[in-house]
């Protein structure tokens, strides 16, 4: 009887058990790829050294603009619309700042993050509630008023602003570059017609980093497998900008004293001295 129970007792067990984990297996939502991605959510950016006043002894402040229809920059654009755990570089940014994740600070005060907005007054400012006259529909001789509302989507944003400082750390013999903040920016288009771009507000990039660092860019050459944060691309400058200001002593941008093909070779020329100063520390 002994003998009997101890074989009894396992095909019961096989039989009871098997069916409760097959019925939460349905339950479960089907897994959207061959693995489970957790090691996003774990990432961490890595510290900046620490660097000494005394030890800078070489500094410039250069303003860049991201124009993401270059091809090199698409992955910041797409997607337009949010896919699975995939979102676009605005998107991100806007979800942050509705969370708290992130400060958003006035552009139209200045760009030294003096200006603290919330969350409501950067909508105030993005998003516009209006009404404006149209034709009825029930009877075309006669107009009404119907809301005309401008809501912001992250997809309108094609460029982005990037302040940054260049340095010389001779304590460590590096010549580097931090970037300091950026600028979300949005085509301002009044009746349809372009009247250039419109600065939103401005994020301090070391408070961002942790929220970069757990959001994932389309890697183009190695796909999802290729893990590529936001973090990555900014540290390791993988994108493309032109310049549009240094430092001056009348703190003008390059296009407020030149245009057109001489303010592409002023950027070009305010690049190359920054190549040329890095080449002449060293001795070879």
């Amino acid at each position: 009887m002994k003998k009997f129970l101890i074989f009894i007792f396992p095909v019961l067990l096989g039989t009871i058990f098997p069916a409760n984990n097959f019925a939460q297996v349905l339950d479960a939502t089907p897994r959207d790829g061959v693995y489970d991605k957790t090691a996003i959510s774990q990432v961490q950016p890595i510290p900046y050294p620490y660097l000494r006043e005394a030890d800078i002894v070489w500094t410039k402040r250069i303003w860049r603009t991201v124009d993401l229809r270059e091809k090199m920059n698409q992955p910041f654009y797409f997607p337009e619309q949010p896919l699975n755990q995939w979102r676009s570089f605005a998107q991100i940014i806007w979800d942050g700042l509705k969370e708290g994740t992130i400060t958003a600070y006035n552009s139209d005060i200045d760009d030294q993050f003096t200006s603290p907005l919330t969350f409501k007054e950067i909508q105030d400012k993005v998003e516009k509630k209006d009404s404006a006259l149209a034709p009825d529909p029930e009877n075309e001789d006669r107009q009404i008023w119907v809301p005309k509302n401008d809501f912001f989507e992250p997809s309108q944003v094609k460029k982005f602003y990037i302040k940054e400082d260049y340095y010389f750390d001779r304590q460590r013999s590096v010549f580097e570059v931090r970037i300091l903040g950026i600028c979300i920016v949005r085509p301002l288009t009044v009746e349809g017609i372009n009247m250039g771009d419109r600065k939103l507000f401005w994020i301090y990039f070391p408070e961002c980093r942790n929220l970069f660092a757990q959001n994932e860019m389309f890697n183009l050459k190695n796909g999802v497998a290729g893990r590529l944060t936001y973090d990555d691309v900014f540290m390791k400058r993988m994108f493309s900008s032109y310049i549009t200001k240094e430092e001056n002593v009348y703190n003008r941008y390059i296009n407020e004293y030149t245009t057109g093909l001489d303010a592409l070779l002023e950027a070009e020329k305010v690049k190359n001295t920054l190549q040329e100063f890095e080449s002449n520390l060293w001795e070879y």
